[in-house]
């Protein structure tokens, strides 16, 4: 995929959610991330915005700045010559010109998708869906005025949502939002939460663009969700919390005078670990 501009990327981003196969994104943080993953054929590289909050030492919820979300995705996008697409939360900007410019920058930044969440607090209130649907038709004006088909993942949070009190209410507010959310210009819809086969297949059937679900460790198998005809499973945090407690295991059998096993036996070499690198300096 080498030479092609981020135009074509994006459409080819766009493709690969109106396949029968899934489109599998274990989320990323960090260039070495995504150059792995494309090294092992991924067609494209999703970041998740809690790891990439956690790696720099805060909580989600747009606690970074927007500059270094900015910078990190940039480092991620120049890193691999397949798509990539960003978590960028709510947008960065509570007004749509706040969130303007942020699109901007993403646009600028190389990534060709974003995820885009309605939560106004975390297990709190969502956005209005009217308001919801302004946000996400000011993102897709914005990147179309940068000449590129920005992929929007417009993500539901009902299922995280206290002010739904059941599976029923949860349902039934995702699956209004989600045919809002695509006549605002949203590509596929992302209802953050069920992975069980019962929800997922009513979420299916009664949604009508490209579906994304999470992985979470209880949800249903990635060939059930494949059966279900899930467009794209996402990983979330998930990975990375999996790396820091191997991380957090080494560090306790090494704090009580262990031996090396914890990492000796289970390791990439420094020549493996090279071949993701750029040697060059930056």
């Amino acid at each position: 995929m080498a030479q092609i501009t981020q135009q074509e990327k994006a459409q080819i981003f766009l493709s690969w959610h109106r396949r029968d196969e899934p489109l599998v994104l274990p989320n990323i943080w960090d260039p070495i991330g995504a150059r792995i993953l494309a090294a092992k054929s991924y067609p494209a590289v999703a970041t998740a915005s809690a790891a990439i909050s956690a790696s720099m030492g805060y909580a989600d919820s747009e606690k970074i700045k927007r500059s270094t979300l900015i910078n990190i995705i940039t480092r991620i996008a120049a890193s691999v010559d397949i798509p990539v697409t960003a978590d960028i939360e709510s947008g960065f900007g509570s007004s749509i010109p706040e969130l303007q410019e942020t699109i901007r920058q993403v646009v600028a930044s190389g990534v060709v998708g974003i995820n885009i969440e309605d939560s106004i607090t975390e297990g709190g209130a969502l956005q209005h869906i009217d308001e919801q649907c302004e946000r996400i038709a000011a993102v897709r004006d914005t990147a179309d005025e940068q000449g590129l088909h920005l992929v929007i993942n417009a993500r539901i949070d009902s299922f995280l949502s206290d002010a739904y009190k059941s599976q029923e209410e949860k349902i039934e507010e995702a699956i209004i939002r989600a045919k809002a959310y695509i006549a605002a210009g949203a590509d596929s819809i992302y209802p953050i939460g069920p992975g069980d086969k019962e929800t997922v297949a009513v979420l299916r059937s009664r949604i009508t663009g490209p579906l994304n679900i999470l992985a979470t460790p209880d949800a249903e198998s990635l060939p059930t969700l494949r059966q279900l005809g899930v467009n794209r499973i996402s990983f979330g945090p998930f990975i990375f919390r999996s790396c820091m407690q191997k991380f957090a295991d080494i560090a306790d059998q090494l704090n009580n005078m262990g031996d090396y096993d914890s990492f000796a036996n289970n390791m990439m070499s420094g020549a493996e670990m090279g071949e993701f690198l750029i040697h060059d300096r930056e």
